[in-house]
């Protein structure tokens, strides 16, 4: 089947067609043609005011799948995953049992064949994701895992940590940690400020997320290798990681999408589904996230995808668990963002960054190429329905809400998930 896109915005760096409107096909897989004539096709898809980029890449995804699959098994996750613009995920290992054997790699990664949406493995540093005793990092690697990291959980353990740093660098590998000193958090609700106090929960500090970055990148320098800073949320980090790459530390940093656009008021009326770690910040951390993602000292922007079932979220707010599902409404957060910052490079962090970081090769727009594409309306509004909601899970602030911004069609594998 030939599908065409018509008079699509293309955005992709390393494409000769870059900031270009064209038409482009794909058929069987393989982008076919591309340019200005009318090319025939068995669907047509009108892409004015659109934008073609390559497919989309998620890092630090969660499946509950094995053990939590009432949460988010993997076809719901790839289901959703397509029809939010992501044609890659990396998924974390917090699932039951950890993955941190061969056998967990294989059960996340075996049916990458027939899926439109490839699903890596992120495997546990240590065992059970305790901080306690490192996995066959070694083993692991050659099994497929594509990076190494504790997940939710921060690396804590400070001679654990400087070990990952000097083992992974026997074949190169990333250590992704989000940071975080559990003890300074501890029973924390919520971003400690104003707003923690006036609603009568337990604050958690910045220093908390700083204190951890601010020691972590001191055993990167001291050891070496490659470091992945997941999830950032203050200003302070974002300064330290600015000095860190100045001093030309192999330091590299993602932030979630929304997090540079909801801050801590939003918790005033205790909706569990604002509940989320790192939390909540302030307007001056959000002012500085936006600078970061302007200047390059934020390289990744991620969903954050983290679903609950309603046992975990419909309680009591200090209770409910932590996270948001946000696969299918990133778009729009991009839309969001887009207002500060050039859609150009919105893309990039989404594209090309997260491939770099696993040191992949990105898919390109081009003729003969592999389709692995994204093709996404900044414009579009449209309302996140209980049925358009592809997660086992309902854990959103947005289901129900009108959104601005929305992907129209995903292409990887010769496969294809199209709103149209």
């Amino acid at each position: 089947m030939k599908i065409l896109i018509k008079s699509a915005l293309i955005l992709d760096a390393g494409s000769s067609f870059h900031k270009q409107i064209k038409n482009v096909v794909i058929a069987n897989g393989k982008i076919v043609e591309i340019g200005d004539k009318n090319f025939t096709a068995d669907k047509t898809i009108q892409a004015e005011n659109m934008i073609l980029s390559t497919g989309w890449f998620d890092v630090g995804t969660f499946v509950g799948d094995p053990g939590l699959e009432h949460k988010e098994d993997l076809q719901s996750l790839a289901k959703a995953a397509a029809a939010g613009g992501f044609t890659e995920v990396a998924v974390l290992p917090n699932t039951h049992p950890c993955v941190q054997s061969k056998n967990e790699v294989s059960y996340i990664t075996q049916n990458n064949s027939s899926r439109l949406v490839q699903i890596h493995a992120l495997a546990s540093i240590t065992k059970n994701n305790k901080g306690e005793e490192l996995t066959e990092m070694i083993d692991l690697n050659e099994a497929g895992a594509i990076g190494f990291t504790d997940g939710l959980r921060p690396v804590w353990h400070t001679d654990i940590f400087l070990k990952s740093l000097q083992y992974l660098q026997k074949f190169d590998g990333i250590l992704i940690d989000q940071p975080e000193d559990k003890h300074l958090n501890m029973f924390g609700q919520m971003h400690e400020g104003i707003n923690s106090t006036m609603l009568g929960l337990k604050g958690m500090p910045r220093i908390a997320e700083e204190v951890a970055v601010g020691k972590n990148l001191e055993l990167l320098s001291y050891a070496g290798g490659r470091l992945h800073i997941a999830k950032v949320s203050t200003s302070k980090t974002i300064e330290l990681i600015k000095a860190a790459k100045k001093k030309g530390l192999h330091v590299t940093c993602s932030v979630i999408s929304y997090q540079p656009l909801l801050d801590d008021s939003l918790l005033n009326d205790f909706d569990t589904n604002y509940k989320v770690n790192p939390p909540l910040r302030e307007k001056a951390d959000q002012d500085a996230l936006i600078r970061g993602l302007k200047d390059g000292t934020i390289d990744i922007i991620c969903s954050g995808h983290l679903p609950h079932d309603d046992e975990s979220k419909k309680l009591e707010f200090d209770l409910a668990d932590f996270g948001i599902i946000n696969l299918q409404t990133f778009a729009s957060q991009l839309s969001l963002l887009n207002k500060s910052i050039e859609m150009e490079d919105l893309i990039e962090k989404v594209t090309a960054a997260p491939r770099k970081l696993f040191k992949m090769n990105s898919p390109v727009i081009e003729v003969d190429a592999k389709a692995n594409l994204t093709l996404f309306d900044p414009t579009k509004e449209w309302i996140f329905t209980p049925s358009e909601n592809l997660s086992k899970s309902t854990n959103s602030p947005w289901l129900g809400k009108k959104l601005k911004g929305k992907v129209i069609a995903t292409f990887n594998n010769s496969k294809n998930w199209t709103d149209v």
